[in-house]
């Protein structure tokens, strides 16, 4: 199934394009530009290199949070708007699973997490079992102090994903950090988790879908009143 895969949720933007679990091509921009100007360029240059036409796809897949409200607003809102005007489906899946299925690896327990702001971080915890990504834990809001200690107390070898430099470091911890290429969120694995979630006769909402969060951000706060309810 070809899908087209976007993640906003950090100052990552990444687009991808996937056919099962097929990576045809995927594009990731760290250098500071923001999603508004940069996304629709990248995705241009995502289809023209791949030589894959908008018409050809059939599925779209993003992000859905946690991460930066006004970066997943753009995320969402551009995902939004390229299935309905393709008449294609459209998926959101959780932005701390997606990150670990960079990491499938048995018998481990995945740990990504992402800045919730005033020195908190989003915990997810995730076990990949039998071909699949289960979560252990709903999704959470530790402080970043918290999260070692918290971690040590497992049962089973830990490893951290995501914007886990934001974790003060600990002499001698036993809980390990991935490899910066497999820590920040990647829209191959938003496409490919979106697949497999994804049911055909599944109902979908074009312009319906909300970010994920467990609390509200001073960026959604201010959203609000800016673009006050009649």
């Amino acid at each position: 199934m070809l899908t087209l895969g976007i993640d906003t949720s950090t100052r990552v933007s990444s687009v991808a394009l996937c056919d099962g679990e097929k990576i045809l091509g995927e594009v990731d921009i760290n250098v500071g530009m923001t999603h508004s100007e940069g996304l629709v360029p990248q995705l241009e240059v995502l289809l023209e290199r791949t030589h894959i036409q908008k018409s050809e796809l059939e599925l779209i897949a993003v992000s859905r949070g946690p991460g930066s409200f006004t970066g997943l607003r753009i995320g969402m809102a551009t995902a939004e708007a390229l299935a309905y005007s393709l008449k294609i489906p459209l998926r959101a899946v959780d932005t701390l699973e997606a990150i670990s299925y960079n990491l499938p690896v048995a018998g481990v327990l995945l740990v990504p997490v992402l800045d919730a702001q005033k020195g908190n971080l989003y915990v997810g915890q995730y076990l990949w079992d039998q071909g699949r990504m289960e979560e252990v834990e709903p999704v959470s809001i530790l402080s970043q102090k918290e999260i070692i200690p918290l971690m040590e107390q497992k049962d089973r070898p830990v490893i951290l994903l995501g914007e886990c430099h934001r974790i003060p470091k600990k002499e001698g911890f036993l809980v390990a950090m991935a490899p910066e290429s497999a820590r920040m969120p990647r829209a191959s694995s938003v496409a490919i988790l979106a697949q497999e979630n994804y049911e055909p006769g599944d109902l979908y909402d074009y312009f319906g879908m909300e970010p994920f969060y467990i609390r509200r951000s001073e960026a959604e706060e201010l959203w609000e009143k800016q673009h006050p309810s009649k």
